[in-house]
C-alpha cells in the first residue's frame, strides 16, 4: 500500500487520522500534536518556530476529504497475503479493504465467510499500522461492532458458528480501537445506548468464552474513560443487569456456574469496574449489586497466590467505593474484607503499587469504626504500616500510613 507523503503526519509518519493545522501552516494528526504539546514543547515540530500563545488546532478538512476520498478507491487498498492460518475460502476473496467491509455488512452472508473476513481484519490489523488507520478512517470499527452486538440473537442450531463471528469480530474492534481517550472515533461504542445492543453485551458476558468476556470488559473499560462515551458510561453504571452480569466475573473461582470466568475475564473485569467505579456517580449501584465484596474476595485470593493481575486496579475501586458511607460499611461487614486489605499494605516480593488504595481505604473505614480498627489491629496492620514506612513507597501513601498509625494508637 503506497501512502502519498503528504497524507503521511510528520511526527508519527502515519496516514492522518485527524488532520490540524498549526499557526505556523504545518499539518499533523490531532492525537500526535496534542502529545507534544502536552510534554510542553512550544514550537512547531516541523519549523522549530516558537507558538508562544497560539496553539490553536484548526482541522484540515480539506485534506481529511482529500484522504477520506482516496481511502474510498479500492484499487489503493490491496491487502497483504494472509497468514496461513487463513482459509481457503477467506485466501480466494478479493484482497481490498472496501471488498472486506462490504463482506461483513452482508447480512446473508455465511459464517465460514465473515470468519474468513474478520481474518484478513485481524492479519492486516496486527501486521501493519497503516492498514489499522486506514480501516479505522473507512469505518470498520462500527460494522465490527454490528457483528458483536447483533440483536435479536440466533437460533440455538446457529449459535456455535456466530460465537465464532462475534468472538473474532470483538477481538478485530479491540485492535483497531484507538489508544487515546480523547479520540472522536471511540463514540462509536455508543452503539451500546440501544437497549438491544446493551441487552446483547450483557448475553455474552454471561455466556460467552473466557476470551469473549475479557474482551468485553476491556470495551466497558474503554467506555467508562473515553470523552466520546460520557453519556453512555452513566447508562451502563445506571444498569442492574450489567452489574448483575459483571461483578461475578471478579470471581473466577467462586460459586459454580454454567460457564465460570477464567483469571484473564476476572482480571479485565476487576479493571473494568475500578474505571467505571472512577466515577461517583456509578459507586451507589455498584456497592447495591456487590461489588464491594467481591473486590475484596479477588483481593484475598490475590494474597494467596491464586490470581492478582489486577490487585492495583481492585484496590483503587475498593478506595472510591469507601469514600461513601455505604461503601464503607460494606467493607467492615464484608468476611475477611478487612484482612484482605491488611495484607495488601505491603506485600513481600511485590512491587506494592497499590499500597496506597489499601491504606487509603483501611483509613476511611477505620475512622468511623471501633469494631473495624480493632479488626484492622488484630490482622497485624501495625507490622505492615511499619514495613511500609521503611519501604521506597511514595510520599503519599507514607502520609496516609501515619495517620493510619496514630489512629490506631488512639484506640
Amino acid at each position: 500500500m503506497s501512502i502519498p507523503h503528504l497524507f503521511r503526519c510528520p511526527i508519527s509518519l502515519d496516514i492522518f487520522t485527524d488532520p490540524v493545522t498549526l499557526c505556523t501552516g504545518q499539518t499533523y494528526d490531532r492525537p500526535c500534536i496534542e502529545r507534544w504539546l502536552a510534554a510542553g514543547h512550544r514550537t512547531c515540530p516541523v519549523t522549530m518556530q516558537p507558538l508562544g500563545d497560539a496553539t490553536v488546532l484548526v482541522p484540515n478538512r480539506t485534506l481529511r476529504h482529500l484522504i477520506e476520498s482516496w481511502l474510498s478507491t479500492d484499487q489503493h487498498h490491496h491487502l497483504p497475503e494472509p497468514a496461513a492460518a487463513a482459509d481457503a475460502e477467506a485466501d480466494a476473496e478479493e484482497p481490498s479493504l472496501a471488498a472486506l467491509k462490504r463482506c461483513l455488512q452482508q447480512p446473508d452472508a455465511a459464517g465460514k465467510v465473515k470468519v474468513g473476513a474478520l481474518k484478513k481484519v485481524m492479519t492486516l490489523a496486527s501486521e501493519s499500522d497503516v492498514g489499522r488507520a486506514c480501516m479505522v478512517q473507512l469505518g470498520f470499527l462500527p460494522v465490527l461492532l454490528q457483528l458483536v452486538f447483533h440483536a435479536p440473537p440466533p437460533p440455538q442450531s446457529e449459535r456455535r458458528g456466530e460465537a465464532a463471528v462475534e468472538e473474532l469480530a470483538l477481538q478485530c474492534a479491540l485492535s483497531l480501537m484507538p489508544s487515546s481517550a480523547d479520540s472522536p472515533q471511540l463514540g462509536c461504542l455508543n452503539v451500546l445506548k440501544s437497549e438491544a445492543s446493551l441487552a446483547s453485551l450483557v448475553g455474552l458476558l454471561e455466556r460467552g468464552r473466557g476470551r469473549t468476556r475479557a474482551g468485553l470488559c476491556r470495551l466497558l473499560e474503554t467506555v467508562a474513560t473515553a470523552a466520546a462515551t460520557r453519556e453512555l458510561a452513566l447508562v451502563v453504571a445506571a444498569s442492574p443487569r450489567v452489574w448483575q452480569a459483571l461483578v461475578p466475573l471478579l470471581q473466577h473461582d467462586g460459586p459454580p456456574t454454567p460457564t465460570p470466568p477464567d483469571a484473564h475475564a476476572s482480571d479485565a473485569a476487576v479493571r473494568a469496574v475500578a474505571a467505571i467505579c472512577a466515577s461517583e456517580p456509578a459507586r451507589g449501584s455498584a456497592i447495591h449489586h456487590g461489588a464491594v465484596g467481591a473486590l475484596l474476595g479477588h483481593l484475598s485470593r490475590a494474597a494467596s497466590g491464586k490470581c492478582g493481575g489486577a490487585v492495583p486496579s481492585a484496590l483503587a475501586a475498593v478506595e472510591a467505593l469507601s469514600a461513601s458511607e455505604a461503601g464503607r460499611r460494606a467493607v467492615a461487614r464484608a468476611p475477611g474484607g478487612m484482612r484482605a486489605l491488611v495484607r495488601h499494605v505491603f506485600m513481600m516480593n511485590s512491587s506494592n503499587d497499590g499500597s496506597e488504595h489499601a491504606v487509603a481505604a483501611l483509613l476511611a473505614v477505620c475512622r468511623e469504626s471501633r469494631a473495624a480498627r480493632s479488626e484492622a489491629a488484630g490482622a497485624g496492620v501495625v507490622t505492615q504500616l511499619l514495613l511500609l514506612l521503611q519501604s521506597q513507597c511514595g510520599a503519599r501513601a507514607k502520609a496516609k500510613a501515619r495517620s493510619l498509625l496514630k489512629l490506631l494508637k488512639s484506640m
